[in-house]
């Protein structure tokens, strides 16, 4: 294809504000489709790029779930599993964070950032797992977000006839007027109250945890595994999925790309602050959870908490208050991928809205068709964790950062610690994967579509 410089794309996705001082070479026209749909204006702070990166990962649907991983595990491999985990991605954050720019050029997604390292295979593979993650996560914030304002509506109509489907489909509604917003940097207030909703949610519900915890007979509460060897295997594996989907970051070079100069400085800070705000959130809860419920804690915590009912509530609403920002930023790549295929910098704007409006149509119809029909919030945590947060948060930067030679000299330790996490999660996203495959097939015989769990 002929090099052609172009203009950016009316209402796009994004627009090239040119602040980065410097001076923009002809590009194809799908890479200037690709630099018109994410928000290179780099204009972000670092609390910009916390706020992004915390809503990103740390939302109520991602750590909800954790008690339940670790009752899945048991104490010592559920903690292991859990601090491992949380090491190892703020590590990988790292690791993606010093990429950028590494050839010289800017590289404004993570499956450009992909295709500069390992060429054509290494885009199309990011592309596949970003949407597999992207996809499976906001089925799993749909389910999430539905129960949440379902439990609202039965605290105050007990004897409602609206069921789980008819908030599925409200909160769908929503998510597609927002989802007209024209890029990442445009949700940067949302995020930021989304990030006050993640230390609300995390605060209410641990404080409601210790007090459920000590109403309990504690003497009623076990921590032992139960059923087969094959079932706690099972169990086991489905645990490493929800883990791993916990920790789900696949927009870091998308975020990095709003930010202002100096990027990298900017984005370790920024991942820093978010990080900080994942350790005390994620750990208090994971473990307070399963000592208050121990295995009968349920896949989103916030369904056992019984008393006092006003604060589960509370729990409740901050909940789908965080979730509406995380759904966006999770949406954003499959927009982007098929803007930068359907849109043309030549058509007006009205049109390019045009395609912006059936593009998210389509989408959201699907995941809200699929959440409605198939309401099972843990195994589709478990499975998006295991085929798409895994690569993209864990395998694939310590690898990319190993092609990419960006090690200092004398740097073994390094390269020994980047094969071996790469190894090791390599074998859990396998695990994980075997583990919610188990689990939907018995829950799809269990239950009927479009069930009112």
């Amino acid at each position: 294809m002929t090099a052609t410089r172009l203009p950016p794309m009316p209402g796009s996705y994004s627009g090239d504000g040119g602040n980065e001082g410097e001076e923009v070479s002809a590009v194809t026209v799908n890479d200037s489709l690709q630099r018109n749909i994410i928000d290179t204006a780099g204009r972000g702070s670092w609390k910009h790029a916390a706020f992004h990166v915390a809503t990103t990962i740390a939302t109520p649907a991602a750590y909800a779930p954790l008690p339940f991983a670790v009752s899945s595990l048991g104490w010592p491999l559920g903690v292991l599993s859990l601090v491992g985990a949380t090491l190892t991605t703020w590590y990988s954050s790292l690791l993606i964070a010093s990429l950028w720019k590494w050839d010289g050029k800017k590289h404004t997604t993570y499956r450009h950032l992909a295709r500069s390292i390992y060429g054509n295979w290494g885009y199309w593979s990011i592309a596949f797992f970003q949407q597999v993650a992207s996809l499976g996560n906001n089925i799993a914030i749909q389910i999430a977000a539905g129960s949440s304002l379902k439990a609202v509506y039965k605290y105050y109509h007990e004897e409602g006839s609206l069921t789980l489907q008819h908030f599925i489909i409200f909160f769908g509604i929503f998510e597609l007027v927002l989802s007209q917003l024209p890029n990442i940097h445009s949700l940067r207030w949302l995020n930021a109250v989304c990030t006050f909703s993640t230390i609300g949610f995390a605060a209410t519900t641990i404080g409601v945890t210790i007090y459920n915890g000590k109403k309990m007979d504690r003497r009623s509460v076990s921590y032992s595994l139960p059923g087969s060897s094959s079932e706690k295997m099972f169990k086991a594996f489905n645990g490493l999925g929800v883990i791993a989907f916990s920790f789900g970051d696949a927009m870091l070079p998308e975020i990095q790309s709003s930010v202002r100069e100096p990027v990298k400085k900017t984005m370790y800070k920024g991942i820093a602050g978010a990080y900080t705000i994942i350790v005390l959130s994620y750990w208090q809860l994971a473990f307070l959870g399963y000592w208050a419920f121990g295995t009968e804690v349920e896949p989103f915590i916030v369904a056992s908490l019984k008393t006092p009912e006003w604060t589960t509530v509370m729990a409740n609403l901050f909940a789908v208050i965080q979730i509406c920002g995380c759904f966006q930023i999770y949406c954003r790549p499959t927009y982007g991928f098929f803007e930068e295929k359907l849109a043309s910098s030549e058509e007006t704007g009205v049109k390019n809205h045009l395609v912006r409006l059936v593009c998210t149509s389509v989408y959201m119809g699907l995941i809200t068709l699929v959440a409605a029909a198939m309401p099972f919030f843990g195994d589709f945590v478990a499975i998006c964790g295991a085929i798409g947060f895994t690569p993209l948060d864990f395998v694939f930067p310590v690898l990319a950062h190993l092609k990419a030679k960006r090690l200092p000299k004398s740097s073994s330790p390094i390269v020994m610690l980047n094969i071996v996490i790469a190894m090791w999660f390599s074998a859990v996203a396998v695990m994980g994967c075997i583990g919610a495959v188990k689990f939907i097939i018995d829950d799809i015989n269990t239950y009927k579509f479009f069930h009112d769990m």
